[in-house]
Parts: structure tokens; sequence; C-alpha cells
């Protein structure tokens, strides 16, 4: 395949960024997403331009680091990660945009590349649970109901790719900071820090330069792990009753 590439490229975070344009042939319809941007990259070496920075690390889908935006859409047509997107979804000829998450949140550092430190604050803030020192006890000493396992392990599967913020047109974080607080909160190991947590993670996301949630339900279709929107209102649900027992 032939592809007329359309590249965000900004030297780095106070500098002035554009739209650069790229012909690239040869394109197999089994290479990912970021295969393609690695043969760009070995052609523009070659003519002795500068490469495209982007994130990646374990391209398997579970990192959460590809994330960019492809013809306006969080990780591009289909539902999956960056790195797990084939070329097959495209044809012959076809025009790219790929461009970095957009959100106040998430400024860029370099072309593709955006600091998304304060996802890893919020979690910081709260996004544990407290088990004492020594060794793992039997994995059968807590009984977990059915029911609430499910719950936990739906929510686990967020990977903090940002995907939802970069979708949502507030730059809004709700459905990732539900993700971490409902998922532990799920758990009887963790009911310890239940109250704090919520308000803690919150309290955090609201510090950032994250915007606020106006439920238009992007988030949700962007996430690769479809991380349901109902998190949200479980979240909800967990400050107030935090606020409730704090008052």
């Amino acid at each position: 395949m032939k592809l007329h590439l359309r590249i965000w490229r900004q030297p780095g975070p106070d500098a002035p960024g554009h739209m650069a344009r790229y012909e690239l042939d040869g394109v197999s319809p089994d290479m990912s997403f970021l295969d393609m941007l690695d043969t760009l990259n070995e052609q523009l070496i070659a003519e002795g331009c500068e490469p495209v920075a982007f994130d990646h690390d374990c391209r398997e889908g579970i990192c959460g680091a590809c994330g960019v935006v492809i013809n306006g859409e969080a990780h591009g047509p289909e539902r999956t990660t960056t790195c797990q997107l084939h070329m097959r979804h495209f044809s012959d000829g076809d025009t790219i945009d790929v461009e970095p998450w957009r959100a106040a949140a998430f400024p860029v550092v370099k072309d593709l590349v955006v600091d998304r430190s304060a996802m890893d604050r919020v979690i910081g803030s709260g996004g544990y649970v407290s088990v004492p020192t020594g060794s793992a006890p039997d994995a059968h000493a807590t009984p977990v109901p059915k029911p609430d396992a499910d719950e936990a392990f739906t929510h686990a599967e967020c990977i903090g790719c940002g995907a939802c913020v970069a979708a949502c047109p507030n730059g809004a974080a709700m459905l990732f900071t539900a993700a971490k607080v409902v998922h532990l909160a799920s758990l009887p190991q963790g009911r310890v820090e239940r109250e704090s947590r919520v308000l803690d993670m919150v309290g955090t996301m609201d510090e950032e330069s994250f915007g606020g949630c106006t439920v238009t339900g992007e988030c949700a279709t962007a996430c690769p792990k479809g991380i349901p929107l109902t998190s949200i209102a479980a979240m909800n649900r967990e400050y107030m009753r935090a606020v409730r027992k704090r008052h």
C-alpha cells in the first residue's frame, strides 16, 4: 500500500507545532500501526531527516503507552490500542492524520509524545491497598463473591492509556479515575481505604488540568478495554458515601 501521512511534528513543549506531510510506499496490511511508523522513521533517517518521536513499550496492548489520535479517533478506527491496530484497516492511497493526545492535562513533550504523569499522580494519591508485610497470604484466605470479583476484574482491565481523556470533549479523566476506584472498592482488601481513596483520587484529579465530566460517553466508546460508562456513576456513589461518612 501507498499512504499519504499527515503527522504532528513539534520539536519541544514550548515550540510551535505543525502537520507535516509524508508519502510512504510498500506498507504491508499485516503491519501494525507502530510498525508503519517505524518504517516511516527508517525512511526519514535514510533521507537525513529527524524521525518522528512516539511512545511505545510492550506493543501487546497491555501497557497503554502507545496512544495517538488517528484520523480524529483515539487509537484509530478499531476498538483496540494503537500498537494492536493493523494496517489492513486502511486502504491503498488513504490519507491518515496522526496527532498526539489533545488534552490540557497531557502537554506535548515532542511530536506524538505527551506527558501523562497527571494520571500517575491520581493513582499515587489513593490507588493502592494496605497489606501487612511478610509472606503472601494463601490464595483463598479472603473469599470474594463472584459478582464482586467480576466487577473488580472488569475495572482492573484499565491500562491507563489516556484514550478516555483524549476522546472527551472536555478532557475529563472520570472514566480512568472511576476504573481505579471501583476496582479496589469491589474487593475486601480494598475497603480499608475505601473512603479516603475516592476522596483523595477525585481531589487530585480536580487539582490536575483535567476538564469536568458532562457524561457525553465518548470516553467509554474510545476505551480499548471496554470500561463501561456506568463506572462513573459507581464512583459518584462511592464519593457521596464517603462524604456522608466523613460528615
